[in-house]
Order: structure tokens, then sequence, then C-alpha cells
């Protein structure tokens, strides 16, 4: 695995629901986990959206939060031009305010993988061409 693990909502919250078609999957790897994956406030709004109807999803996501396993490290106002840009670029997709500051994120790490079951970051390219390194189910 990469030095340097950033991860998308759908992970999170395929191993914090039980019904998630990625469930097991994404369990098994988040409970591996041995150094903090990092985030962005965004992917974090979309976990706590997606899990509004699961009190334990929530409480699940609390926990990785307070226990530092999900740590957020990015701060949009700093990038946020470039964000917006990356958006409008992939507008046809769409591509989401998350998915835009993960890219952004994968392009400020050396060694960034990202850990998703979005099959958009199969299109998204970081620094414009480069193919982002994806841990994801397929």
């Amino acid at each position: 695995m990469a030095k340097t693990v950033l991860i998308d909502s759908g992970v999170v919250v395929a191993a914090l629901h039980r019904r998630d078609h990625h469930h097991a999957w994404a369990k098994t790897h988040l409970e591996r986990i041995t150094r903090p994956c990092l985030t962005c406030e965004a992917v974090l709004s979309e976990c706590f959206y997606l899990l509004e109807s699961s009190a334990e999803g929530k409480d699940g996501l609390c926990a990785l939060l307070e226990r530092g396993i999900l740590r957020v490290d990015f701060r949009l106002p700093d990038h946020l031009s470039e964000v917006m840009r990356m958006m409008r670029r992939y507008r046809d997709i769409p591509m989401s305010l998350a998915d835009a500051s993960l890219v952004k994120m994968a392009e400020l790490y050396d060694d960034p993988v990202v850990w998703t079951t979005d099959h958009d970051f199969e299109i998204y390219r970081k620094n414009g061409r480069q193919k982002i390194p994806l841990i994801a189910p397929w």
C-alpha cells in the first residue's frame, strides 16, 4: 500500500453500513489500516449525510475520527480555484466537491493512492494527465 492513503466517502460508508454492496471488502481493509487515512471535510460531509438514517453508522464515523483513523488534511480555501477548475473540467461526469478535493490532494503528495468505490476516479487525472493510483474493489 502507498504511503499516503486518501479515503473517499464510498469506502467509509461501505465499511459502516452492513447493507452496502462493498461492506465486507471495505470493513476488512479498514480493519487492517495501521496509519491514518487522509481525507477532506467534503468527504466527511458526504459520509454523515449518507449515514443519516444509521445511528450506528454515524457513531462509527465519529469513532474513526476520534481515534485518528481518518484525518482531515485539506483546506479548501487554499486550493479553491484549482478545485473549481477541476469541477468545471469534469462537469459532464459530474465531479463532486469531495472528488475534486481528493484529486487535488493526490496532487499534493508524492506517493498517494485514492481508496474508493467510485469508478469516476478511473477517469480523473491529477496534474492534468497523470492517472491516480487506486485501491478499489474491482
